[in-house]
């Protein structure tokens, strides 16, 4: 075999290797699709959102195609939007993480929905557990969000019985 086929094969395998180089760097650096919340266009929702950090954990933000929405990690292990409707009361356990109220729904897990509660607009954000702990994914946004104003707080166990402190049940007496 010639030098000369043995360097124009190399080039060729050089090149197609180039060209999936390209498009995997394309697929990594793609948009995020998102639908828009309904209210996205409310200023609230622009306030926050300028106010998004870049990181979260050590997941870089990603472009999004939607007012209001952000998305962290390849693939989306991350995904903000502002703009959602109002919610009432909810069965749903709430946290409040640095002074925001968070509902947390885990019905999807590994990916757990928290919604803030008694902000108008409503953010949600969508975290993939197996990549980023829910915890550390509200902590970096909860900043943003306060922004807003609060209408409203998550009731504790404390609020819903009258306040004072609430006692664990008692221990059954054993029956001789």
């Amino acid at each position: 075999m010639s030098t000369r086929t043995v360097t124009a094969r190399a080039r060729r395998a050089s090149a197609a290797l180039l060209v999936l180089g390209v498009l995997a760097l394309a697929g990594c650096a793609g948009t995020v699709p998102l639908d828009p919340g309904p209210d996205a266009n409310n200023p609230e929702c622009a306030a926050i959102s300028v106010r998004v950090p870049d990181t979260i954990g050590e997941l870089e933000r990603r472009t999004t195609n939607a007012q209001a929405t952000a998305a962290w990690g390849d693939p989306a292990a991350v995904i903000y939007r502002c703009g959602l409707p109002e919610q009432g009361p909810s069965d749903l356990p709430c946290f409040d993480v640095d002074g925001v109220d968070w509902l947390l729904d885990e019905s999807n897990a590994p990916r757990y929905v928290f919604t803030t509660y008694g902000r108008t607009p409503v953010t949600e954000v969508i975290v993939d557990v197996d990549f980023v702990a829910g915890a550390d994914a509200v902590r970096a946004l909860s900043p943003a969000v306060s922004v807003v104003d609060a209408d409203a707080r998550c009731l504790a166990a404390t609020d819903v019985f009258g306040g004072g402190s609430v006692s664990p049940t008692a221990e059954p007496t054993p029956t001789p």
